[in-house]
């Protein structure tokens, strides 16, 4: 902690990074942390970064040009691996710190704070900054709150704990505009409802109850949609059925030519066959990139062979 806070004293320009296609738990770090900074900092400049989506409920990035990381502590939040980071300019900065509760090995830098224990990487981030001694503003608190919520599926995944629940409640106290947040991921466009009808009728199981979505090129030509509403937008629908143990989504990305994989369980530790392929994340809920469909089958059949 002490050397954490002496790292961000140190600096007078920090720059925050998160990973790309970002999550609410990605866009809650970040932003959270960037309030945080400028709150009890005010002398130094704070900048945040990086690709924007549906998730950008709390306001824009920054644009700042590649002299702005001379000299500068760039700190990552919600992502350990390099290939995952938005904006690949973290690598001019003087100084590299990595903040996240993900199970994955930092390939980035050796200053690495890592907790698996906690449910989000914002939960992670309100931890820390208590123990840093530093307040949490009403901004900072609905940004932080915003990312606990949506990653612990509502506080339904079994990665929430007692601390879980205090931070929340110490979040309120500070002013989070819960609201606001459910305002924004409770509801959906008529198109993404027409969505989800028809994937729910593209399920596919397994001998072993396996359920997986696989969703090829055709997909955009049916739907005026983006990678990200496919591929995690639709994993949920495998969810909450009863005979299923394990669900995936494997969605072709045109940016990259491959194929994404989100795996997703309700008991079984997934995360190794994630890691497997180059991916990881949590024990029930991760994900991986292959090179095509016939790859993708391979991790099917790693999956229905854990079941």
């Amino acid at each position: 902690m002490n050397y954490l806070l002496n790292k961000i004293k140190e600096y007078g320009t920090i720059i925050l990074h998160r990973h790309t296609r970002p999550d609410l738990d990605a866009i809650g770090s970040q932003f959270g942390l960037y309030h945080i900074l400028k709150d009890n900092f005010k002398e130094k400049k704070i900048y945040k970064v990086g690709d924007l989506n549906r998730f950008a409920i709390f306001g824009d990035v920054d644009e700042i040009s590649d002299t702005t990381y001379e000299n500068a502590l760039v700190i990552v939040t919600d992502v350990a691996v390099s290939h995952l980071i938005s904006d690949e300019r973290y690598k001019l900065a003087k100084e590299v710190i990595v903040i996240d509760h993900h199970t994955n090995d930092c390939d980035v830098t050796d200053n690495f704070i890592q907790d698996t224990s906690y449910s989000s990487c914002c939960e992670f981030i309100v931890d820390l900054a208590n123990q840093l001694g530093l307040t949490i503003n009403k901004e900072a608190a609905t940004c932080l709150a915003g990312g606990i919520i949506t990653d612990t599926g509502r506080f339904l995944y079994n990665s929430v704990t007692a601390n879980t629940f205090k931070v929340m409640a110490f979040l309120i106290e500070r002013g989070a505009d819960t609201q606001y947040i459910y305002s924004k991921i409770n509801v959906e466009t008529l198109e993404v409802r027409k969505m989800k009808n028809y994937f729910a009728g593209q399920i596919k199981y397994t001998n072993k109850n396996v359920a997986y979505l696989m969703n090829d090129a055709s997909v955009y030509e049916k739907f005026n949609t983006t990678f990200n509403d496919v591929s995690r937008g639709m994993v949920s629908l495998m969810a909450g059925i009863s005979e299923v143990p394990i669900w995936v989504n494997f969605t072709y990305d045109k940016e990259s030519n491959k194929v994404v994989c989100e795996i997703r369980s309700r008991d079984i530790v997934v995360v190794d066959v994630a890691k497997k392929y180059g991916g990881g994340g949590h024990k029930q809920a991760c994900g991986c990139t292959v090179e095509n469909f016939d790859e993708a089958l391979k991790v099917l059949n790693d999956l229905n062979n854990l079941v």
